[in-house]
């Protein structure tokens, strides 16, 4: 049996509402940068009188790849801001898939702007590249620190590509990361120093150190000073480590004026245990309970050194929370009835929402055995208290085993085309369901999830 959907008809106009303010932001947000974009290639058009030879011609595209690539610095760095509006209505995963594409781009007009530059100066000065190089490098001011900054750049680039990344842990990884702000700050100097585009334009002057003022700013308030003010405001411990399944444990915290977190069920934090080899680093990690006054409460699985470490963690050890992010809440229903879809410890944000969800709610959690069915014994409750069904899928023994397919899951769920689906789980197993669920009729705009993978 299900619960009904209850609210008056104003509070629905008012989700309504802000359900399709959520959904024109992004749209608002690509608009503004590719308004940014024409921006700087009005910049270019108005101090270009003409094009001549092939010299001109490289060093003009060499010229415009420089100035997008700059502007393209800024952008990523604030779609990585952590700034709460975008973060709540964008969403996390949506932001890192822009950020990742994004910064392919960037290197790539970085190196065209290089060898574009070197290529058109060396025919202009009817020179060799390699001397050409030498003397930008050497003679032009902040040309050396620009170039230092370039290579971190692409060391970036290399160190990002799918094959490096899975050979090093998130931290290694994240901490590579912090690379691209000295390179931002080292290739600044070199743009309004040599940018022809520049040197003899005040008002472009102003309006580029307005752009990196600007998202400086974003990055010093939402990513070093709020998280240093909540650490220091919420007081946050931990209070017990709780075993759930195998190699999967709760950990239990409080603390301190927590309802000002305002965080939702379906988000995360980034937590960072202050604890030995702890300390170094904040990964994100989603409340498997919904937030209360006094307690918050994370499900880890041991995937690598720092969450399995997480198991040893003392009582009282301090613990500093940024967030909460993502927008894997239920703000993004737009149906009645709703599927909750999990796999493994991806039932963690789904778990809080499977209990505070209004209505028609279905829960199909997917393990490899019954034994790693973490939180089962609170699902059961919860389904029994809401009367909400839960289906176990689990693939030993094989005869509990269901392909995640569209037949299997609208065998499970009657009318699944109608459902909204919040899916979590690893990348595999998000990218199959997403596949089934598309093929059983839902709408891609029904079709929820939100990935934590780098």
């Amino acid at each position: 049996m299900t619960t009904a959907i209850t609210g008056s008809a104003r509070t629905s106009h008012r989700t309504d509402h802000r359900r399709a303010r959520r959904g024109a932001l992004p749209v608002a947000v690509v608009a503004l940068i590719g308004a940014g974009t024409a921006g700087v290639l009005a910049l270019w058009w108005s101090d270009t009188n003409a094009v001549v030879g092939p010299a001109g011609w490289l060093t003009g595209a060499g010229r415009i790849t420089g100035l997008l690539a700059g502007y393209a610095c800024a952008v990523l760095l604030a779609l990585m801001a952590r700034v709460p509006l975008l973060d709540h209505t964008v969403g996390t995963d949506r932001l890192a898939r822009w950020h990742a594409l994004g910064g392919r781009w960037t290197v790539s007009l970085i190196l065209a702007h290089t060898l574009l530059i070197i290529w058109g100066y060396a025919l202009a000065s009817h020179t060799d590249v390699v001397s050409q190089t030498s003397s930008l490098v050497l003679s032009y001011p902040d040309l050396l620190k620009g170039t230092i900054g370039f290579l971190l750049f692409v060391a970036t680039g290399v160190l990002s590509a799918r094959a490096a990344r899975r050979r090093m842990s998130y931290e290694t990884w994240h901490y590579l990361h912090f690379a691209t702000y000295l390179a931002v700050f080292l290739a600044f100097g070199h743009q309004l120093s040599n940018g022809a585009d520049f040197v003899a334009n005040r008002s472009a002057q102003l309006a580029w150190y307005a752009l990196f003022l600007g998202v400086a700013a974003l990055l010093a308030w939402y990513r070093f000073v709020v998280p240093v003010r909540r650490g220091l405001r919420h007081r946050m411990r931990v209070t017990a480590v709780v075993p759930e399944a195998p190699g999967v444990v709760s950990v239990h915290l409080t603390g301190e004026h927590l309802d000002e977190l305002g965080a939702r069920p379906g988000q995360f934090l980034r937590w960072r245990f202050l604890a030995p080899g702890l300390w170094w680093t904040a990964s994100p990690y989603s409340l498997s309970a919904p937030a209360h006054p006094r307690q918050l409460r994370i499900t880890v699985k041991s995937a690598g050194g720092h969450s399995a470490a997480l198991a040893r963690l003392a009582p009282g050890t301090r613990v500093w929370a940024e967030g909460p992010y993502g927008s894997f809440t239920a703000s993004r229903r737009t149906a009645p009835r709703v599927l909750l879809l999990a796999g493994g410890v991806g039932i963690t944000p789904l778990r809080a929402l499977f209990e505070t969800l209004p209505g028609d709610v279905t829960l199909i959690y997917r393990a490899r055995r019954a034994d790693d069915l973490a939180l089962r014994a609170e699902i059961d409750a919860i389904a029994a208290h809401r009367r909400a069904v839960v289906h176990y899928v689990v693939d030993e023994p094989a005869g509990w085993a269901s392909p995640l397919t569209a037949r299997a899951l609208s065998a499970l769920v009657p009318g699944l085309a109608a459902h909204d689906v919040y899916v979590c789980g690893p990348p595999a197993m998000t990218r199959a369901a997403t596949g089934a669920l598309r093929e059983a009729g839902v709408p891609a705009r029904r079709i929820h999830h939100e990935s934590f993978a780098f």
